[in-house]
């Protein structure tokens, strides 16, 4: 118990974990292997009727998920993912058909609706001194999970990348069993959990000094609790309290508000880019270079969210900001892969575009999970990913489902780089105005100090004369 409570080692557990989580060196030839001779499906099945399944599934998985996590106290949800990383990968490997690869759709839905426990496990059982790092560490080394995509298809058929894979995600779901159990749920507690969790809050540092019997006590009566109707209600009443101080702030609000929309586009961005690469380059007349691009983008990805914990920047008066003119950036990046018709552009513009939303969420991460507790942090994440789904379900919706438009994945992503540009206007306009009021603000502060400091001189100057 000594050596799990520290942060370093859950940090470093789940550091590992995220690794081999996201060390899957097929998932960049996902595209061309299920349009190839192995699966045989049409280009038009795969972007207008199984991706949309996998939106419409993470959409309907994505609350109950949430509350599952706090439920069981996170941990059995990561093994749960690393239990559907392996499902997923044997699918692939050994089951064909068209059904197939829809069940497949539906299990990837689960694998990233329990993300939401991947990102909030380490603030439930860290100090919150350690959140910063602990954020950059966890962002990096799933992007450097990502780096280790660089198989290439000429020197490996795509079934044994595949397969490869499978070893991976099957070591990650052995390391889950390593992370240590969070000691107690943030909103299903017991009656009497929940008064004696109250009461720590009130009595302050002294009374957050006890632990051992009492914190035993306190977990053996929440869990006595859990199944209760009077618990479910308490439940509830914790919910609707951590959401109103959620989003009580503007400053969080605005926050939330990117995580939201950004990540909308980014997912769509991430799920369809391979389709653009097939369009501009396909993949059976030439070499692709699918896996070391994204190496390379998650390489920059990685050491940008490394840097965020190392990085001292006033975040409330320049955040918002930075959010308006990187986002602008990933704007110009997504037209520039609309735009050309050399795929090693398109490549370029999807390297910046990943890595300047890897290091802006990072950021926002940190910013919400250190003016939060830990109860609201994992509301605001769970809800700020509920509105961005919901979003991108729309966009699924209307503009790639076959039942609605259908578009053409060019058109698509014309769409995705005016949404981000919508994005990057608002925050470029917010964050100017923020960081003129608070220059400002500064400013007559500065002045009213040095006033005040002219008055104490002329009042010792006359009392000496």
């Amino acid at each position: 118990r000594e050596v799990s409570s520290t942060w370093a080692y859950p940090t470093t557990v789940l550091c590992l974990y995220g690794f081999f989580a996201n060390c899957r060196v097929a998932e960049p030839f996902l595209t061309p292997y299920l349009i190839g001779p192995h699966k045989n499906i049409s280009e038009e099945v795969v972007t207008n009727y199984l991706f949309p399944i996998w939106t419409y599934s993470y959409l309907a998985f994505l609350f109950p998920v949430f509350l599952l996590t706090d439920f069981l106290r996170h941990k059995p949800l990561i093994t749960v993912q690393g239990l559907f990383l392996v499902t997923n990968y044997l699918l692939l490997c050994f089951a064909p058909g068209l059904l197939a690869m829809t069940v497949l759709q539906v299990n990837y839905a689960v694998v990233t609706s329990t993300e939401v426990a991947y990102f909030s496990y380490i603030y439930s059982i860290i100090p919150v001194e350690h959140y910063q790092r602990a954020t950059g560490y966890l962002r990096s080394a799933m992007l450097t999970g990502y780096t280790f995509v660089s198989t290439q298809p000429s020197l490996l058929d795509y079934l044994y990348i595949n397969a490869i894979t499978l070893g991976i995600v099957s070591m990650a779901f052995l390391i889950s069993f390593w992370l240590p159990m969070p000691q107690r749920s943030m909103f299903f507690k017991g009656k009497n959990a929940a008064a004696v969790g109250s009461q720590s809050q009130q009595e302050g540092p002294v009374g957050a000094d006890c632990s051992g019997s009492g914190n035993e006590e306190m977990e053996h009566n929440g869990r006595a609790g859990w199944c209760s109707r009077g618990n479910v209600a308490n439940a509830g009443r914790l919910l609707w309290q951590s959401f109103k101080e959620s989003y009580s702030s503007r400053h969080l609000i605005y926050w939330s508000l990117w995580w939201a929309l950004a990540t909308a586009g980014y997912v769509q961005v991430f799920n369809y880019i391979q389709l653009m690469w097939d369009h501009i380059e396909p993949s059976a007349t030439s070499t692709i270079y699918n896996g070391g691009v994204e190496a390379a983008c998650s390489l920059v990805g990685a050491a940008a969210a490394f840097s965020v914990g190392h990085i001292k920047v006033t975040w409330a008066v320049w955040g918002e900001l930075a959010l308006g003119l990187f986002s602008a950036v990933g704007t110009g990046a997504i037209f520039l892969m609309v735009l050309t018709s050399s795929i090693w552009a398109c490549y370029a513009g999807y390297v910046i575009f990943k890595s300047c939303y890897m290091f802006l969420i990072t950021i926002t991460a940190f910013q919400i999970a250190s003016n939060l507790s830990m109860e609201c942090y994992a509301l605001t994440f769970g809800i700020n990913t509920f509105v961005a789904l919901s979003l991108q379900t729309i966009m699924t919706g209307i503009f790639v489902d076959e039942a609605a438009l259908g578009l053409d994945i060019v058109t698509q992503f014309i769409i995705y780089g005016s949404y981000y540009a919508v994005i990057s206007v608002l925050f470029l306009i917010r964050g100017t105005y923020t960081a003129c009021v608070r220059q400002q603000h500064h400013s007559e502060q500065t002045g009213m100090k040095d006033q005040e400091h002219e008055t104490g001189v002329e009042v010792i100057s006359a009392e000496h004369f």
